[in-house]
């Protein structure tokens, strides 16, 4: 097996699972903004200075994680792109001659 398919099968395995590990950890954090949600509109006390204060923590939370998720996407397209590079300028084993 030509080593740059291993490479490429490793690369798409890496990538597959970290998708699935950020959509998992995406659904967790997404399920924790609406128990908070929740429970500031069970609770009457607490200030709207903080009820915006932790609206505006979660919000920041979401953007970064999207920013974290296209920082990993660039990376797997950079890395996928120089290994399309990579196998168009590899040069060709010439086969041995007999004789």
């Amino acid at each position: 097996m030509e080593y740059t398919q291993v490479t490429k099968q490793m690369i798409d395995f890496q990538k597959t699972s970290f998708s699935n590990w950020y959509e998992t950890i995406a659904l967790i954090q997404d399920q924790a903004v609406s128990a908070v949600d929740m429970a500031l509109d069970q609770s009457p006390w607490i200030p709207e200075e903080g009820r915006k204060a932790v609206q505006s923590w979660m919000g920041a939370y979401k953007e970064e994680r999207g920013r974290f998720k296209s920082y990993v996407d660039e990376g797997f397209s950079g890395i996928e792109k120089f290994m399309t590079e990579s196998r168009k300028t590899a040069p060709t084993k010439a086969k041995k001659q007999e004789g």
